[in-house]
């Protein structure tokens, strides 16, 4: 496409995945000036850049519906969307990025959503990524200033979701407020509540990691110094002392949607739930309206997707990803990642409508990150060996 006016009837380019594992990195030098990541002649009224992210399909359908609006308010940037389902190598775009580094060539990705291990694998590489300015990202001041922390403005958390509580509300009548009371509710309710197996789902996971880290100092979320798996005992009594209370006795269900299932089918009558899994449903009406969600203080644990600015030498796809990075962070782009997505914001509740506020009061409670590294992995070893197999 070469005119503004053809431009409004495009749908943002998917590339399949065989397309793009194809590639190779000479393919990806660097362009003349055009702003283009293709290699062609320098087109002088467009600049396009390439948008690399991947998951679930939800994530592909959230930027098909962004990129067309951004477009046009911004006739003068395309946008290249390239989407790797779960699955099917999304660790490819990282390998891509590391390699055109290591070979000193253009690896023809502008933007790249990923997660923290990124952003620190970015730094061990030797700088993958730019630093975000706020003088160019100017709605970069809408992002609560504790999300961004461990980024050192190498990223941006644009939507995230946390583990909550799912209930039913019939049920249910004294909502627990803190992880104590839950606990007491677990142990006055036996057969009543069910997390799934930690290492077939983060909603379980998360569980598990707050039940033990809750016994810990705070500072002890960010830490991956091995050492600290002495400590993990205190919480690992308080899981032992749930199991007998548990679904079935310790039962502990496959998958995040194991739990959901339990729950729907009135079999328990609370779970942990990733936010926007639940509400999802909600939506859907795969759950029951009877089901309500609430987080819990301490908050169960969350996670964010961060959009990270590939280092590459024209100035000219710098800015234009920079300008696309700054859109989302928009009132009305966050509107698309709740409705679209039923995932947080990336910005201050405040930015946004009452309605939306509103609709969202329950699981807006906030939520912790775990930074421990591999260490999540070590916790869920544990857990099979002492708590399932007991």
């Amino acid at each position: 496409m070469l005119n503004v006016l053809a431009k409004k009837f495009r749908k943002p380019a998917l590339m399949a995945l065989t397309t793009f594992t194809a590639l190779s990195l000479a393919g990806c030098g660097s362009t003349e000036s055009s702003g283009s990541a293709s290699g062609s002649k320098a087109d002088t009224t467009h600049t396009e850049i390439s948008l690399y992210t991947g998951g679930s399909l939800n994530v592909k359908d959230f930027w098909e519906a962004l990129i067309p609006k951004f477009e046009k308010e911004h006739p003068e940037i395309d946008v290249k969307l390239v989407f790797l389902p779960s699955g099917q190598g999304g660790q490819s775009t990282m390998d891509r990025l590391v390699a055109a580094k290591k070979a000193g060539k253009d690896s023809g990705v502008d933007i790249y959503e990923g997660a923290m291990s990124d952003i620190l694998r970015g730094e061990e590489e030797g700088g993958i990524f730019a630093k975000l300015d706020q003088s160019k990202v100017p709605n970069l001041e809408k992002v609560d200033k504790a999300n961004l922390e461990g980024t050192k403005d190498y990223a941006v958390p644009y939507r995230s979701s946390s583990v909550v509580l799912a209930y039913n509300s019939e049920k249910v009548k004294a909502v627990p407020n803190t992880a104590d009371e839950l606990y007491a509710w677990i142990h006055k309710h036996p057969g009543r509540f069910a997390y799934n197996d930690p290492n077939t789902g983060g909603a379980g996971s998360s569980f598990v990691l707050t039940a033990v880290y809750n016994q810990l100092p705070s500072e002890a979320m960010n830490s991956q110094d091995a050492s600290i798996m002495k400590e993990w005992d205190s919480g690992f009594k308080v899981l032992k002392k749930l199991a007998p209370d548990l679904y079935q006795k310790g039962v502990y269900p496959m998958k995040n949607q194991g739990t959901l299932d339990l729950l729907a089918n009135e079999e328990v009558d609370m779970v942990p739930a990733w936010s926007d899994m639940a509400l999802e449903q909600l939506n859907k009406k795969l759950l029951p309206d009877t089901i309500k969600l609430k987080q819990i203080q301490p908050a169960f644990t969350g996670g964010p997707a961060y959009l990270m600015i590939a280092e590459n030498k024209d100035e000219k796809r710098k800015v234009a990803a920079e300008t696309l990075v700054d859109y989302v962070l928009t009132p009305e782009a966050q509107e698309t990642v709740i409705n679209k997505m039923y995932g947080y914001p990336g910005i201050k509740w405040e930015y946004l409508s009452g309605d939306l506020q509103k609709k969202f009061e329950s699981v807006s409670g906030g939520y912790r990150i775990f930074n421990g590294g591999d260490l999540d992995a070590e916790l869920n070893k544990r857990w099979q060996k002492e708590i399932a197999g007991q």
